[in-house]
């Protein structure tokens, strides 16, 4: 949807066990949106099309003139980075009737606040749990003018997609061939750690190196749940007692998202 177009306001009861429901699983899954956002700084070309996450914005009062008098408007955000704890980016539109914060506004919340994410990938999203519940609410005709107003391919409202099943097509398929559905390990991942090896030996210095918020390689490995490419790392001498700017460990970092296999190599 271009910046020009209104975007249609969808109100909903905070009362809503469905919406509720729907934010604690945007929530518990949310790894997949960040595993999915580190790969895709590393590609050369980009291949996601829509990168966001939802989160709800107040102005710490009922604000005149606002339908109903809701008191949270839930607004998208871009340019999303995750530093184990918090959520920031920038908001995407104007809110509708919000004073405190406006378009282009950077902020930033913790994890447990957000209300939803989604992506899209050849123009097919993943995520999107409060979009897909309110286009279960839709008749058909509205849904689809919904989705085109998206110019995304949202799919069946009853079953939330994560993330791309390679042996099913698509990008991941294209690369790497057929592969076992969606699990904790990017495929992108394993075929990262053969390419790491060869660079490692060149220059052990990378499993060292920080950057300027005092991550290392390991940090940024552990909170994508990348448990081919941290063997690697440890392997090669990787300090995984090395603490970010912000006082993280990669061990601290991977148990933020829950990455299991990560952290119980890491411990």
């Amino acid at each position: 949807m271009s910046d020009s177009e209104s975007a249609p306001v969808f109100l909903s009861d905070k009362n809503d066990p469905e919406m509720r429901k729907a934010h604690e699983n945007a929530r518990a899954s949310f790894r997949y949106f960040w595993r999915e956002m580190s790969w895709e700084r590393r590609r050369i070309i980009p291949a996601l099309d829509v990168a966001a996450v939802k989160a709800p914005f107040t102005d710490g009062k009922q604000p005149a003139g606002a339908p109903d008098n809701p008191e949270v408007e839930h607004m998208w955000l871009a340019e999303v980075d995750f530093d184990g704890r918090a959520v920031s980016g920038v908001l995407l539109n104007d809110p509708n009737w919000l004073t405190s914060v406006k378009k282009g506004d950077a902020v930033r919340l913790p994890l447990g606040e957000i209300s939803d994410w989604m992506y899209a990938i050849t123009g097919e999203v993943f995520g999107g749990y409060t979009v897909n519940l309110l286009r279960s609410r839709m008749g058909r005709q509205e849904r689809q003018q919904h989705d085109g107003a998206w110019g995304l391919n949202f799919g069946d409202p009853a079953k939330i997609r994560v993330a791309p099943e390679p042996g099913k097509g698509g990008l991941l398929k294209s690369l790497f061939g057929k592969r076992e559905p969606v699990t904790d390990e990017h495929p992108m991942s394993e075929a990262m750690a053969s390419s790491l090896t060869d660079q490692l030996k060149e220059d052990p210095s990378l499993a060292s190196t920080k950057d300027d918020k005092g991550w290392t390689l390991l940090h940024q490995e552990a909170l994508a749940g990348s448990l081919a490419t941290v063997k690697v790392l440890l392997a090669a001498g990787a300090d995984k007692n090395a603490v970010t700017d912000h006082g993280m460990t990669p061990l601290q970092l991977a148990r933020s998202l829950d990455w299991e296999k990560v952290v119980a190599l890491l411990k």
